[in-house]
């Protein structure tokens, strides 16, 4: 028989662990043209914070491989989000960019693709997340 004592701590610790589950997601990012520099991820929660470098979720960078760059990020909670990934290639933590801002190293993102005016929006590129999940990004 379980104390009472016993039982509350127990079910604080199961809803806890309920309401704030973490999950793992693998991106593998196909399409890189070369091991050169850095292929960088940014991961946005909303359309205020989508493509702004200072509201950035959560970010981080691998080497480059060319074809194929993988990437493990662990802790992510559940939720909707929106990935941007560009390939660093001069190794210089920027997105080099012409006159005109079109982006002069490759680009890619969760389920949305560039357009010809612009990147697109975060409703084109969001995505829900509630469990471990695998995803495809092919640079362009």
């Amino acid at each position: 028989m379980i104390h009472k004592n016993l039982l509350l701590p127990f079910l604080f610790v199961l809803i806890s662990n309920a309401i704030s589950a973490q999950h793992s997601l693998s991106l593998n990012i196909d399409g890189v043209a070369s091991e050169k520099g850095n292929i960088c991820f940014a991961i946005y929660t909303n359309e205020s914070s989508f493509l702004k470098f200072d509201k950035v979720y959560k970010s981080g960078s691998e080497k480059a491989v060319k074809g194929n760059t993988a990437f493990h990020i662990t802790d992510l909670p559940d939720g909707e989000y929106a990935i941007a990934i560009f390939h660093d290639a001069n190794d210089n933590k920027n997105l080099d960019t012409n006159i005109l801002g079109i982006p002069k190293e490759q680009v890619a993102f969760s389920n949305g693709k560039m357009k010809m005016f612009g990147p697109p929006k975060f409703e084109e590129c969001v995505f829900t997340f509630n469990s471990n999940m695998e995803m495809k990004i092919s640079l362009q």
